[in-house]
């Protein structure tokens, strides 16, 4: 990878954006799409990397051996598995596939704040299971998922739906390799020779430690208590860290500062507070410490977990234990219960926990320390190995079984689709056709509408209160073929033609040197990239070139290719599922069409009496979603793969989608047709005129019903 790419996706994108945002300090972090870009690019290629190991490990399985399991590890890699998954699934290839976050994972409120949030959760989404540290990062994952994509959850078993699976979110505390600290500490020569109590501190210096809050509640220890000076020693061992980077600078510069005051303002002939350490310090070493060290104090502002913890307590093995002190803002904190828990943010406060450790009765550091043992000795990192291994193993049986998520029932729109309608207004649903309606296909003519979904659709155009139109990127004559229902709206072209309940039509001006052009594109196009079962697709305004049954590694050229030529010819390349979309450039699309639908029917005064549902599956209805965007409920039909979306909620399937329709049924077969409400054919003949004295989004009028909008 080049230099400079690492270093924008390292020190940049992981260490810039995540490091602070994830610790909860937003203010520290810093936003910029290049660094973004540099972060995809590096999953992009950790996700290829993988794809040759695994291609490699299935060549040299054994008969009977088990699944191979890629298990991507902490925020660097947050975007890899769906990539991963997608081309194993293209090979082929059997696996699983597991993530663990290393670090904290942030609630709502602070997450959203990240301009790439959704994609960081569907990244993580490509996996079969997903660990942290901690139930509450679980339940901080579990409600992003819910809030920022509209995923369907269940809390109670820690599942999200996404991509119609069931992705498994599993607290597993990572633990160490406690053995291997005992026996450092018992052969690790004395170090500490002095009798005065040590209160050990062992960080890299990151501004999450709480460093600079540490030495100032020392500080305060010694005004507060002054039976402390002369017999009590801060050991501070600070590793040093990202030292090119100018904020860890500035907070070196700080910490040697307080340190110099500290000790300037305290120190005697014969006694100094504070010992600093800027440098490594060898395992040997650091177990000796450890071992017979009075006082451990772990106290970041926020931390994953923080092995220190674990690792002092490991390395107590002499007959009066040490203390352990730890801040609730780490996964530590959650765990080692017998620990003495301080808040780095109070000082004061902090203090008197310090002195409370230093003063602890011998019976009582025994007992406490005697459950931390034992609990960190039973919850070691082979433990943790075998929870994961555990996990992991149980996927293919659950997956089956009552963990996984139910498929989505018509109770479950009760929560958000009740209180949106209510009782008292008409609606109207705006769907797509392919993915949304029917099922993609490999050929559009093989994009049949389900028969129990147009049977449910048949039902509501018959009733009064419910208007229903369908937004495809077809061609209007051949969506309306494809659906068959009469009397309901129909929008081809992502909206350029669209006809009416009663026929009639209206289509959106071409520029006129576009009209040649479609032809000249088309035979283009044919004769440059159709091949390898690439084609095109002549929709009348638009043309769709078609890829999905072209070779994954022929892909990438090809597509590139027809994006140059759609360009050259001066039309708009809009991306679809493995298609590319030609569209002329005009200010026209599936939000405005949508917009002027409603209008239409209902008049200028539509948003007041009506309640919109919009579903979609692709770009081209994000349109709909931005233009709709605060007066409906909409929703993206999405599987797996990376989507950014404006939809309030997703759906996993066609399925899906005719589950949400017969929630809709159910709910106007309870409501009684109100005995005023006119119909939009009704009204079309005689209200039409006045309805369409105006266009949204043009300066320019209309003054009859067989106007069109102008640009």
């Amino acid at each position: 990878m080049d230099p400079l790419i690492f270093d924008s996706y390292y020190n940049g994108c992981c260490n810039g954006t995540f490091w602070p945002l994830f610790h909860s300090m937003p203010g520290r972090a810093i936003f910029s799409s290049d660094h973004w870009r540099s972060y995809v690019q590096a999953n992009k290629l950790f996700a290829r990397r993988t794809i040759e190991a695994l291609e490699r490990c299935h060549e040299n399985l054994r008969e009977n051996a088990g699944t191979p399991i890629v298990w991507i590890h902490d925020y660097h890699l947050m975007l890899a598995a769906n990539w991963v998954r997608e081309a194993a699934e293209e090979k082929g290839l059997a696996f699983q596939l597991a993530f663990f976050l290393h670090i904290p994972f942030p609630p709502w409120d602070i997450f959203r704040l990240l301009p790439w949030s959704d994609e960081i959760l569907q990244g993580m989404l490509g996996c079969d299971m997903v660990g942290f540290h901690i139930r509450d990062y679980c339940l901080n994952f579990v409600d992003c998922c819910q809030r920022s994509l509209g995923c369907r959850v269940d809390r109670k078993n820690l599942l999200v739906e996404h991509g119609g699976r069931s992705v498994r979110i599993r607290p597993l505390p990572i633990g160490i390799p406690f053995e291997r600290f005992v026996e450092l500490s018992t052969c690790a020569k004395r170090v500490i020779k002095t009798k005065q109590q040590i209160i050990l501190g062992v960080d890299r210096l990151d501004y999450t430690k709480g460093l600079v809050n540490r030495l100032k509640a020392f500080e305060l220890l010694l005004e507060k208590h002054p039976e402390h000076l002369g017999n009590v020693n801060l050991l501070q061992i600070s590793v040093p860290s990202r030292t090119d980077v100018k904020e860890y600078q500035e907070l070196k510069e700080e910490m040697d500062q307080l340190v110099g005051r500290i000790n300037g303002r305290f120190t005697t002939a014969n006694w100094s507070p504070i010992r600093y350490i800027y440098g490594c310090v060898g395992q040997d070493e650091l177990a000796a410490f450890y071992r017979d060290a009075s006082v451990a104090l772990v106290t970041p502002l926020r931390d994953g977990m923080n092995l220190v913890a674990k690792e002092f307590v490991a390395c107590q093995i002499n007959d009066v234990p040490g203390v352990l002190i730890v801040s609730p803002f780490a996964g530590a904190g959650e765990m080692m219960h017998e620990a003495l828990l301080c808040n780095p943010y109070e000082v004061d406060d902090a203090a008197e926990v310090i002195h409370r450790a230093l003063t602890m009765p011998e019976d009582e550091r025994k007992l406490r320390m005697s459950r931390l043992r034992r609990r960190e000795m039973e919850n070691d990192v082979n433990h943790w190995m075998r929870c994961f291994l555990k996990a992991m193993g149980s996927l293919e049986e659950d997956d089956i079984g009552t963990t996984s998520m139910q498929p989505v029932s018509i109770d479950d729109f009760d929560e958000y689709l009740l209180n949106y309608i209510g009782y008292n207004h008409k609606l109207a649903l705006l769907l797509d056709y392919d993915g949304t309606l029917a099922p993609i296909a490999p050929h559009p003519d093989l994009a049949i509408l389900p028969p129990e979904t147009k049977n449910v659709l048949l039902r509501l155009s018959n009733h009064s209160d419910v208007h229903i139109a369908i937004v495809s990127g077809r061609n209007v004559e051949n969506v309306r073929q494809m659906v068959g229902i009469d009397g309901i709206t129909y929008a081809g072209s992502h909206g350029l033609e669209i006809i009416h309940p009663d026929g009639s039509k209206f289509v959106h001006p071409m520029p006129i040197e576009f009209e040649d052009k479609v032809s000249l594109l088309l035979k283009e196009l044919q004769d440059s990239v159709c091949g390898d079962g690439a084609w095109v697709e002549n929709k009348g305004a638009l043309l769709t070139f078609h890829y999905r049954e072209t070779p994954v590694d022929l892909r990438s050229t090809m597509v590139e290719k027809a994006r140059q030529l759609i360009k050259k010819f001066g039309f708009l390349a809009h991306d679809a599922h493995c298609a590319l979309e030609a569209k002329p450039p005009v200010q026209w699309n599936k939000g405005r069409a949508s917009i002027y639908i409603l209008r239409t029917a209902f008049g200028v005064d539509w948003t007041e009496r009506m309640k919109i549902i919009y579903a979609g599956d692709d770009a081209t209805d994000e349109d709909a979603m931005q233009a709709l965007k605060g007066i409906a409920m909409t929703f993206r039909v999405t599987s797996s793969h990376i989507v950014k979306t404006s939809a309030q909620r997703r759906l996993p399937s066609t399925d899906s989608v005719l589950t949400m329709l017969k929630w809709v049924e159910r709910h106007f077969m309870r409501r009684k047709p109100r005995a005023n409400s006119l119909t939009y054919k009704s009204r079309r003949k005689d209200g039409l005129k006045m309805q369409m004295c105006f266009d949204l989004s043009s300066p320019n009028t209309h003054t009859s019903s067989s106007d069109e909008p102008h640009e």
